[in-house]
């Protein structure tokens, strides 16, 4: 083998997919991942720099492998900034932006030369960073939308998407491996093919466009939960809605609406308002009735007034939505809402992200108490602590972001199961219940029985 390679890989699950990426180009070299810095020869730390927090944890992170290895190179957002990087670590080994797959090979060529031995360097299956059952499918890079509060574009560039046979063709091998749930992912995933202009590309001996309602009926028919994140309210989204309706797909859309109040979306550069919202999500709701959107807030963005957070909080209390993440304005270095007048002091904002939380939390117990009596398909993602306890999500429920549903069997069920739960007790994120019943899970692909390789650090 070359080597032995440590990764920590920060940030959303757009990073966790280049994470993965990088792994597999290591593995198919030769490399070896070190679960720990003492045994690893060089660490790469993947880096989030989209809020200032980030920004935080990415430095704090990369200061803690110099500390522990001495040998570290950086990649991902925060790499788009090497200055920031530079100042603060200078004895870095090199320092790559966001998809540099193969400078990040480059850099540890020069650590670790890879392995010669055409018997031992040969592709393996590629490197996933979640659990078996479910896998991020990335289908576009970058973005082409210029948010005042945002810098993706500066950090990953415009919007770039594969080709759908690509897309299709890593969904198909996901599924095959045993991926039972496919998050479909871009920064705009709405926007998909847009600059590729929805050119079609072969898949299976057939031509299929690159257009998010071709590519979501296709990925439809693969047998696996399919689940959409990051749709901005496109009129063609509403195609989709109807796929939810009939189970094709999974009734959740994650939305980033970010605000209400039309001022505060024309100085964010987002279009709508809380009236075109309510407008669509109705639309939505009408063809579904048991959608659950999710969607994120800023609050206290500049020129943010009493009576736009009340808007906002009115808003909340009209769309119920069923999941809600919320962040008091923070500066990011380079965005143009910095420059932005009257700005929130902090106090203001935390005082009003704290109102905005006791809204929807109560909002979010009123909606887990319905389906108290109500039986739920759940995935199992996980073991509880108590014999025969697992913990899994329903279908309205995405990983690492929203509720968890906790469930009792008679000890048989695995990771990566789907069964049936009735639900017998709610608080505001999650649900409790026994299990009632299995599901069979049927694919529509070929069963290649392959294991998928789990890195932690």
């Amino acid at each position: 083998m070359a080597g032995k390679v440590g990764f920590v890989s920060l940030g959303c699950p757009k990073a966790l997919v280049d994470s993965e990426q990088i792994l597999s180009r290591l593995r198919a070299e030769g490399y070896e991942t070190s679960p720990t810095y003492e045994d690893a020869e060089v660490v790469v730390v993947n880096t989030c720099g989209f809020i200032t927090p980030a920004v935080e944890e990415s430095l704090s992170a990369i200061g803690e492998a110099l500390a522990e290895n001495g040998k570290v190179i950086v990649t991902g957002c925060l790499g788009a900034r090497p200055e920031v990087i530079q100042q603060a670590h200078p004895q870095v080994l090199e320092v790559t932006g966001p998809g540099q797959v193969d400078k990040v090979l480059e850099a540890v060529h020069r650590v670790i030369p890879p392995d010669a031995d055409p018997f031992t360097a040969l592709i393996p299956p590629q490197v996933k960073l979640t659990p078996r059952h479910y896998a991020y499918l990335k289908i576009a890079e970058g973005c082409n939308h210029k948010c005042s509060f945002c810098i993706i574009p500066q950090l990953r560039g415009l919007q770039v998407s594969r080709d759908a046979g690509e897309i299709l063709s890593e969904a198909t091998r996901l599924v095959s491996t045993g991926t039972r749930e496919l998050l479909v992912i871009a920064q705009d995933t709405s926007a998909y093919g847009v600059d590729i202009r929805h050119r079609p590309s072969e898949f299976q001996g057939r031509q299929v466009r690159a257009h998010l309602v071709d590519l979501v009926n296709e990925l439809a028919e693969l047998g696996a939960w399919v689940r959409l994140h990051y749709v901005y309210p496109y009129p063609h989204v509403k195609q989709l809605i109807p796929l939810m309706a009939e189970g094709k797909i999974l009734p959740y859309l994650d939305v980033p609406l970010q605000h209400a109040s039309p001022k505060i979306l024309r100085a964010m550069r987002r279009p709508g308002g809380a009236e075109s919202h309510l407008q669509t999500i109705r639309e939505w709701r009408s063809i579904a009735p048991d959608l659950a959107i999710r969607s994120t807030f800023i609050v206290g963005f500049p020129g943010e007034t009493e009576e736009d957070f009340a808007l906002l909080l009115e808003f909340l209390r009209e769309a119920r939505l069923e999941r809600v993440g919320a962040f008091t304005y923070s500066e990011v270095p380079g965005a143009d809402a910095n420059a932005l007048d009257n700005p929130v002091p902090q106090e203001i904002k935390e005082e009003r992200l704290a109102r905005f939380m006791e809204v929807q939390q109560r909002l979010s117990l009123e909606k887990n108490q319905a389906k108290v009596g109500k039986t739920l398909e759940v995935i199992v993602d996980d073991y509880g602590e108590e014999p025969g306890m697992v913990v899994g999500r329903s279908k309205y429920d995405a990983p690492g972001i929203d509720g968890l549903v906790y469930a009792e069997t008679d000890g048989t069920v695995k990771i990566g199961d789907l069964i049936r739960v009735r639900i017998t007790k709610a608080e505001a994120y999650d649900l409790y219940g026994e299990t009632v019943g299995s599901l069979a899970w049927k694919p529509r692909v070929p069963q290649w029985g392959m294991a998928n390789t789990l890195i932690r650090l």
